[in-house]
């Protein structure tokens, strides 16, 4: 085995798929790409991500304290790269990547239409934004495209490549402890 950077330990661990943020700041509705993020608890379900300074949402967030996460797929791809190379504070994201906001039930951020998914969150806890810039987010709504076809996520690899999800592995008869997380989406 050859020893590598402990820098480099994201890039081994990454488990979720990139994600699409929408925000919404003085009624203008903004998007951004995330990939640093991870569930933390299942109820309340809550939800750890990184947003910081540097982004252009987390004025947002900070200040309405509400969030939708995306879960785009394969098909996105190229528009979730671009989306994550320019800021929102120049550019109407929405309009310009051709993708189209839907009012949520419960926050006032947008869904994205062209996406898998959709998780309304507000801001459970912000005890770690001033260190960590990790947020911990409720989900308070989901919502899911069950007509789309193409249902295979991005995953990020660190160094500006993707792997999309693959074959699945049904071994429900094996996971004996867990029977109550079984039920399909």
């Amino acid at each position: 085995m050859d020893r590598i950077a402990p820098t480099k330990a994201y890039r081994l661990l990454e488990a979720g798929p990139i994600v699409l943020v929408t925000t919404r700041h003085d009624s203008i509705p903004n998007i951004m790409t995330m990939g640093f993020h991870m569930m933390i608890q299942h109820a309340p379900p809550l939800i750890g991500c990184i947003i910081g300074p540097w982004d252009h949402s987390y004025k947002a967030l900070r200040e309405t304290g509400e969030c939708v996460i995306a879960v785009p797929t394969v098909d996105l791809a190229r528009k979730v790269v671009k989306i994550g190379n320019c800021s929102g504070a120049e550019t109407d994201k929405f309009k310009k990547f051709r993708l189209t906001p839907l009012p949520a039930a419960e926050v006032g951020a947008p869904l994205v239409a062209e996406c898998l998914a959709n998780i309304e969150c507000r801001v459970a806890d912000t005890s770690l934004v001033g260190k960590y810039n990790l947020f911990v987010l409720e989900a308070v709504a989901i919502w899911i495209d069950r007509t789309r076809k193409e249902r295979r996520t991005l995953h990020h690899n660190g160094d500006g490549t993707f792997t999309a999800d693959g074959r699945v592995l049904d071994l429900k008869d094996l996971m004996v402890q867990w029977k109550q997380f079984q039920v399909p989406l």
